[in-house]
């Protein structure tokens, strides 16, 4: 039954890119938790839980970068699946939002549901409700989700872009 308790959750790959988005910044639990709209223990929870899993250092500050690489490009699309869902208006994401709409030129739009959003597109569910606001404060974050979501949810051409990217913003940060 312990197990479970470790097992990964979709927030726990938030909390990374945040900290991967904050560059050397130094950080804190409490501004983490009030910069994603998360409660402090969420985080420290998300902390042991990437601890355990190897994605973070022993003292829960450093981001295995090789390790959350690795687990974005090969395993986030099958832990947290998503398919395009209906028309609605929201925040772009996948390719739809820089920088991959930079890169690669679709038809199709996708959004994460928001009220105040100024694009139609189909629907994506966030990792976490909570990223859309989070997303509109931190533009470095909203590029790193927005990839992450195109290998989530994208064709093989614009998975492997979104990999490409992704993998430079994290190893070479």
């Amino acid at each position: 039954m312990a197990q479970a308790k470790n097992n990964l959750k979709p927030q726990d790959v938030v909390i990374l890119l945040k900290i991967i988005a904050l560059g050397g910044q130094s950080w804190f639990h409490h501004t983490l938790a009030q910069e994603l709209g998360m409660s402090q223990s969420e985080v420290s929870q998300s902390l042991n839980r990437s601890k355990y899993a190897g994605l973070i250092d022993d003292n829960r500050k450093k981001v295995n970068r090789i390790a959350l690489t690795e687990f974005l490009m090969n395993g986030v699309a099958y832990a947290f699946p998503q398919q395009p869902g209906a028309l609605v208006r929201g925040i772009l994401t996948a390719h739809s939002a820089e920088p991959l709409n930079k890169i690669i030129n679709a038809n199709e739009k996708y959004v994460w549901p928001y009220a105040k959003g100024i694009d139609r597109g189909q629907a994506i569910e966030p990792l976490y409700s909570t990223i859309v606001e989070a997303s509109l404060k931190d533009k470095g974050l909203y590029e790193l989700l927005a990839m992450v979501d195109a290998i989530r949810v994208g064709r093989t051409r614009e998975k492997e872009i979104a990999k490409k990217e992704l993998r430079k913003r994290i190893l070479n940060a």
